[in-house]
């Protein structure tokens, strides 16, 4: 009886078109959830401390300062009508309408564009979602401020603080962390020098997303 021998590279099988393009949906499935996770968890985040901190320290100039670390990191409630950090301060209706706008984009890049191929491109444009529908929801009016039932503002709510000696940098909340780190990893992401990978079709070499 001979004996088993085993199979050499050359005589394994290759992936089917059907494998692959298996492999490549459930991948990109994943990402999508990683996606509308990031961006979900974030807005949730976001609009869950907003409303904790406000219903404990109230409306602004209700209570002095809490702080984390004496005279450097606080909690001290604030509303904004303009955009991140304080920008454009009065131009509520401006800043909901490019929301939207922006929202519609990433959606776009994400499912249409392919982003999603992308996985450091689907984190960054998850926090940024996240971010935009947690500002988006207060812009809408949709809170009620603490204490006066059925007044509500058209403003973002911001609670954090920081300060060193007579420098106070705006108030932010978690939305703004979200904006501004999915958008320095958007940047990151755009100086790194694309991956040059194999070609599934065993070909060539093409360029990794």
């Amino acid at each position: 009886m001979p004996s088993p021998t085993l199979l050499s590279a050359s005589t394994v099988p290759p992936k089917t078109k059907a494998a692959e393009s298996y492999s490549g949906a459930a991948n990109l499935g994943g990402r999508y959830l990683a996606f509308v996770l990031i961006a979900s968890i974030g807005a949730l985040a976001d609009l869950v401390t907003k409303y904790w901190v406000f219903q404990w320290r109230g409306m602004p100039g209700q209570r002095h300062v809490w702080w984390i670390w004496d005279g450097y990191i606080g909690i001290q409630t604030a509303t904004n009508s303009g955009a991140l950090f304080g920008i454009g301060e009065g131009y509520t209706w401006l800043f909901s309408s490019l929301s939207v706008i922006a929202i519609g984009g990433v959606f776009y890049w994400v499912f249409r564009a392919g982003g999603a191929h992308d996985l450091v491109l689907t984190i960054a444009l998850g926090a940024i979602l996240g971010g935009i529908l947690g500002n988006l929801y207060d812009r809408l009016g949709l809170w009620e401020c603490p204490g006066l039932q059925g007044v509500r503002l058209y403003h973002v709510r911001d609670w954090i603080l920081l300060k060193y000696q007579h420098f106070h940098w705006p108030n932010f909340n978690i939305a703004d962390c979200l904006l501004v780190g999915g958008a320095l990893l958007l940047g990151w992401h755009s100086l790194r020098p694309n991956p040059v990978v194999a070609s599934p079709r065993g070909d060539g070499m093409a360029e990794g997303m």
